[in-house]
């Protein structure tokens, strides 16, 4: 056999090998290395095919992670209310194009009235912004402490004065999802407690209800008292990562939306940074992919928790992490990027899965 002849089957060997195998050791190497300290869930199809807790609830303590806690979903919350927007445009009884005034014709603000739902959904109200409220000595926005409990409400604060015309720009803001889940109550005059307990979960819970929740911390210190309640539609459901899990694979299932209704949900568009209906979608370029998976992406964080929920539908996967150190302890890093460890995380998860 020639030389050339002999690199060539060589070459045609190694571009036909299979890729390599999803080795879970490597993504406890991958957390270990990097000091995380919370929870993963992995799954392909309906299997979990990894689930494993790492390091301890406080820091320098004994007391380690489990994987039946619970959590604060914080702004994954988004993802499941805007599902339950999408069955209700489904039912015909929601318009992505109708603006708030169709379903409250008087909504304290006027110049709101005239925000569509999409543009709620899609972070393009131009509504005031909680993140703005007055700060308070513990540097939380008062909007998210017990003292504001009165006025932090889609008809209060919400309702203030406009920070732009409605679709002038994008800017993520929690009262977008806080007035959508009130608008969601009057047009099913169910509360979103009970549409969530009905239509997702019964075990998912909005504060103050719900048992316990991992508690969160930054730069070793435990976070100030924060009134959860306060972030309702916008980030107030708590639940396990399993409770979690049990939703993304409906989803996925097409069990909650059909597909014209998910794709709709799904629709990232590149001018708004990918940005979808509760969610974003995007082609994901992940270092050991041979070819860029579509990701939905959903991440939160309130506080010292933080929470990332990934859906791959083209290999049917879920990848789900959630830590209770703040981002000034623990850097989940982003996808784009190239590198961190959401990156890393699903290279090892999710790649083997599309190229094998």
């Amino acid at each position: 056999m020639s030389r050339l002849l002999a690199a060539l089957v060589a070459l045609t060997a190694i571009l036909a090998a299979p890729a390599q195998a999803f080795d879970p050791a490597r993504i406890g190497t991958l957390a270990e290395e990097a000091d995380f300290n919370g929870v993963l869930l992995i799954s392909r199809g309906d299997t979990i095919i990894y689930a494993r807790a790492f390091g301890t609830v406080t820091p320098g303590g004994d007391d380690p992670h489990r994987l039946d806690a619970r959590w604060r979903y914080a702004s994954v919350t988004k993802q499941i209310v805007a599902t339950i927007a999408m069955q209700e445009v489904a039912a015909g009884r929601l318009s992505l194009d109708a603006p708030i005034s169709t379903y409250w014709p008087d909504y304290p603000n006027e110049e709101a009235r005239e925000i569509t739902i999409e543009q709620l959904m899609r972070h393009l109200s131009g509504l005031a912004d909680p993140d703005l409220s007055p700060a308070m000595p513990t540097g939380l926005p008062a909007f998210y402490t017990a003292e504001w409990a009165g006025q932090a409400t889609a008809e209060g604060y919400c309702a203030g004065p406009m920070l732009a015309a409605p679709g002038a720009a994008f800017r993520y803001n929690n009262c977008d999802f806080i007035v959508l889940g009130t608008i969601l109550e009057r047009v099913t005059g169910e509360t979103l407690a009970d549409l969530v307990a009905a239509r997702i979960d019964p075990a998912m819970r909005f504060y103050p209800d719900g048992a316990d929740t991992v508690p969160g911390f930054y730069l070793t210190q435990a976070e100030p008292p924060i009134a959860l309640a306060a972030y309702g539609a916008a980030g107030g459901l708590n639940g396990t990562l399993l409770d979690l899990w049990r939703f993304d694979r409906a989803l996925l299932r097409g069990n909650l939306l059909d597909e014209a209704s998910r794709a709709a949900m799904w629709d990232g568009r590149p001018e708004l940074g990918q940005v979808a209906l509760g969610q974003w979608a995007y082609n994901a370029p992940l270092a050991k992919c041979t070819q860029a998976p579509r990701l939905i992406e959903r991440h939160g964080a309130i506080g010292g928790i933080q929470l990332r929920n990934f859906l791959l539908p083209d290999s049917d996967m879920v990848v789900i992490a959630a830590t209770n150190r703040a981002e000034g302890d623990f850097d989940f890093g982003t996808i784009w990027s190239g590198s961190g460890f959401t990156h890393d995380l699903l290279s090892e998860a999710a790649c083997h899965w599309m190229d094998g």
